[in-house]
């Protein structure tokens, strides 16, 4: 039988890591190409990963809730294929193997609910999955094991077939003598020769991989306290998960002996990782802040003429079943007034030609961005070529968006290109704002609430509904003449919408 290992791949453009949220097979589940067998978080968005060969399930490589870089493996796919008659595999010496695997071995799931990532166990019985070890109560101590030269005084493993060396009746075993593992253990071969050493003995001698020691040190595991069981006493990840689900489990313990004597302080501050798309938002914010010179203006619009417009397009039967708001109208004028003011439309790119120098690259496409606030994080999709869209195409994809963005399925590639931002901040009942301009564009637009307000109109002071646009821009590219004269093109259209029929 053929194991595939299926590596981490870049599903964006530059990704580095991703985290693993949630397995979709386990070991023994049959997959075919394409199936889905996870769904991973990246830098950028949640993203499902089809598998890439067609068998067996027969071990994941990483637990959930673990960030990996990309090319690592992270699940194994067996081929399917018997093992040739007569071929039976030689039993496994009881030495080798840990009392605690041959027992029942657990599923150890990454809890999101706890405070340090912790484990919490599920699933059934089976071959050993991605977290599973010693149980519970065989991670607070080590299992003693004898040093080489002794192999006869390994622990006897009840389930574990006897090693015919070991079956021979009538002799019984001596006991080792006492001295057999001195306090200070020479050069012993591994783990099992360290029993007597100091503990800074033991921390120099921890075996484990890089990523293995990245995880733990994430986590603030001290490698010396993890029951080792993989091979030459080496810590993996199913040894860490177990030691993380030990760890919580005593803290449960303890929170539940005090009760209500721990101190309400104590349970008012939440710790939460910052990792995905809100490292990667917060970067980029930091980035555009702290490099792109900002400069913000805002107008009230009277946006009564939008706001009767949008209601026929509400009873109209070409649009029936189509979401349509205020923000479609914006939209629509964003993109006209950015066709009269092309240069708002564009990116600041330092060392253009490889020499030092800088150049604008003004686009005369759009990719509309609307940044949505997810659970995730805020997210910044683009509707492609929205220039060439009728209202009614703009709508429906305006919508799609929308859905696309809460259900947290947006596709790295919906979230690339993008030449121009707006923000509906109107949405949540703000007035207005100075957003932060994303990075690689040059403008982004802040829609306001649409509120009723006391107007001067042809010298009368009546009721119209009012808002209010802010406007960010990067100023080495859009002075103050230009943007005022966008902001202007596109409070116009909200004014009056016939104007886009010009």
């Amino acid at each position: 039988m053929t194991v595939k290992k299926f590596n981490l791949p870049d599903v964006g453009e530059g990704l580095t890591e991703a985290e693993i949220v949630s397995w979709k097979v386990k070991p023994g589940d049959a997959v075919a190409i394409n199936d889905v067998i996870c769904e991973i978080e990246t830098a950028k968005s949640l993203v499902e990963l089809p598998s890439p060969y067609a068998g067996t399930v027969s071990e994941l490589l990483v637990a959930e809730g673990i960030t990996v870089e990309v090319g690592t493996p992270i699940i194994g796919i067996s081929d399917g294929a018997a093992a040739p008659a007569g071929e039976a595999p030689a039993p496994a010496a009881p030495a080798v193997v840990e009392p605690s695997v041959v027992e029942a071995p657990m599923y150890g799931k990454l809890s999101e609910d706890a405070p340090d990532g912790g484990a919490s166990d599920a699933g059934p019985a089976g071959g050993p999955l991605v977290g599973s070890g010693p149980k519970a109560d065989a991670v607070k101590r080590r299992p003693r094991r004898n040093a080489p030269s002794a192999p006869a005084q390994s622990v006897a493993v009840p389930s574990a077939p006897a090693a015919p060396a070991a079956v021979e009746p009538p002799a019984p075993v001596p006991p080792a003598p006492a001295p057999a593992v001195p306090a200070q253990a020479p050069a012993a071969a591994g783990r099992g020769g360290a029993l007597g050493a100091t503990v800074s003995d033991i921390v120099s001698r921890v075996l484990a991989k890089p990523p293995v020691r990245k995880i733990a040190r994430d986590l603030g595991i001290d490698l010396a306290d993890v029951t080792a069981t993989g091979a030459r006493g080496e810590v993996t990840r199913e040894d860490l998960v177990s030691y993380q689900a030990q760890r919580d489990a005593e803290l449960d313990q303890a929170d539940s002996f005090w009760g209500a004597s721990r101190k309400p302080q104590d349970q008012r501050m939440e710790r939460i990782p910052v990792k995905g798309v809100r490292k990667a938002t917060a970067k980029a914010m930091v980035d555009s802040a702290f490099t792109a010179p900002h400069v913000s203006i805002f107008v009230d619009v009277d946006a009564s003429r939008t706001m009767e417009f949008v209601k026929r397009l509400k009873a109209s039967r070409d649009f029936e079943g189509i979401k349509v708001s205020p923000l479609l109208i914006l939209a629509k004028a964003v993109i006209w007034a950015a066709a009269r003011n092309p240069s708002v439309n564009a990116s600041w790119v330092e060392d253009a030609d490889g020499k030092g120098g800088a150049e604008i690259q003004v686009k005369h496409f759009m990719n509309l961005g609307i940044a949505a606030a997810t659970p995730r994080g805020l997210m910044v999709p683009n509707i492609k070529d929205a220039q060439d869209l009728s209202l009614k195409e703009l709508a429906l994809a305006l919508n799609e968006l929308a859905t696309t963005a809460r259900a947290g399925k947006t596709q790295p590639a919906q979230m690339q290109g993008g030449t121009l931002t707006i923000t509906n901040i109107g949405a949540l009942g703000i007035d207005t704002g100075t957003p932060i301009i994303n990075p690689g564009e040059v403008a982004i637009v802040a829609f306001g609430t649409i509120k009723q307000k006391p107007w001067v109109l042809d010298g009368e002071v009546i009721p119209r509904w009012i808002t209010t646009l802010g406007g960010s821009f990067d100023h080495r590219v859009v002075d103050g003449d230009l943007s005022a004269r966008f902001m202007a093109d596109v409070a116009a259209i909200l004014e009056e919408p016939a104007l886009l029929l010009d």
